[in-house]
């Protein structure tokens, strides 16, 4: 009972513009946040990374956590707030023995590869991930109604590459050769997995964030056939179980597959019974945004897609293909219906000048607006 009389003492919010974009509501401006804007680019979050001793120790200690999640809002007017954690928490608490190697990215100490490792998982007691959940509550209060918190997890399918990998890869060849070779084994560790995301995210929500966002960071290295039986399939598991309300307040789901132009109509209406569209599908930078508009016809909101690598040139040039991107995604009509919110087109580059990221969110709220005052 103390946990939710501390979430009911959440502050009004003062910025609802991201959700309004979600919503496809009107809004005076196109709202911005960035992939991993807590992150290796800003001077404070290695310091602060430098006093927690590690990557976890950052994302297992509240307070930590509530620190760098916060940092970017304090040098940049970011319309949101991203839960400052990891996509593998998950598969962490299952047993997998996560850790984080200096320089290597993340490592599994315990794999999963044959029939016995994959019979052994099971979705996780959340009571293991509370260190999560305590971050959210503790990033909700100390945001104070600035702005949304989005809390996230990764795809059935991307959490199931690093399981059965071991970490990162370059080729895939571990996570595909046991699709192919015992597709059932596969589908009983996306079965877990997406059952442990929906429940993940559904405490996540409890917690206090205000949408929620899956990240198939990995969805796009399937082959087309393969992409909607092993990713999108589970996405929709993981959906249809999702609340899509809470304390009186309706959760916007944001969807992003890397590499998932090809399917964006079927991500809006895959025709199967049951199909649950997102709000906002996340695009990469390869997708020509007016046209991804066109094809999902204002059915749901879109989020992105600069190149990261445009935060590499001058401000002039930022400035730019900030205002190529606003353009691109077209006028808005005046009552709603159509909803953009800036982004990359994937996660921030860890050699990102800070000083670029002024440049991009003054240029986005900026032309924004003046593209809204042209009507």
């Amino acid at each position: 009972m103390q946990e939710r009389d501390n979430r009911q003492m959440f502050a009004p919010l003062q910025n609802d513009t991201f959700l309004r974009a979600c919503w496809r509501q009107p809004t005076d401006y196109t709202p911005v946040w960035l992939m991993r804007q807590a992150g290796r680019y800003l001077p404070e979050y290695r310091a602060t990374r430098a006093q927690a001793g590690s990557f976890m120790g950052l994302a297992t200690h509240p307070e930590w956590a509530t620190e760098v999640t916060l940092q970017p809002l304090e040098r940049y007017p970011l319309d949101a707030a991203i839960l400052f954690s990891d996509i593998l928490t998950v598969p962490d608490a299952m047993g997998l023995g996560l850790s984080f190697q200096q320089g290597e990215g993340p490592k599994f100490e315990r794999p999963v590869r044959d029939e016995a490792a994959v019979s052994a998982l099971a979705v996780p007691d959340m009571e293991r991930l509370r260190y999560v959940f305590d971050a959210v509550t503790s990033i909700r209060h100390a945001l104070n109604g600035r702005v949304p918190l989005i809390g996230f997890s990764g795809s059935p399918w991307t959490l199931a590459c690093y399981m059965v990998e071991g970490g990162g890869s370059d080729d895939y060849r571990l996570v595909k050769s046991l699709m192919y070779s015992r597709p059932d084994l596969m589908h009983r560790i996306l079965e877990v997995n997406a059952d442990a995301v929906a429940l993940y995210l559904n405490t996540q929500i409890e917690a206090g964030v205000q949408a929620v966002m899956v990240f198939d960071s990995w969805g796009g290295v399937l082959a087309d056939g393969a992409f909607q039986a092993f990713s999108q399939a589970y996405i929709q598991r993981v959906l249809r179980q999702l609340k899509t309300e809470h304390d009186g307040q309706r959760i916007p789901r944001i969807v992003f597959t890397k590499g998932g132009g090809l399917w964006l109509e079927e991500m809006v209406n895959s025709g199967q019974p049951g199909h649950i569209t997102p709000e906002v599908l996340g695009l990469d930078w390869t997708v020509n945004l007016g046209r991804a508009r066109q094809r999902v016809a204002d059915r749901v909101a879109l989020q992105g897609n600069l190149d990261p690598n445009v935060l590499f040139a001058p401000p002039a040039q930022i400035e730019a293909e900030v205002l190529r991107v606003l353009e691109s995604f077209g006028r808005f009509p005046p009552g709603g219906g159509a909803g953009h919110i800036f982004n990359l087109g994937h996660g921030i580059s860890q050699h990102t000048p800070p000083e670029s990221v002024v440049a991009l969110v003054e240029a986005v709220h900026r032309e924004s607006r003046r593209l809204r005052a042209q009507g």
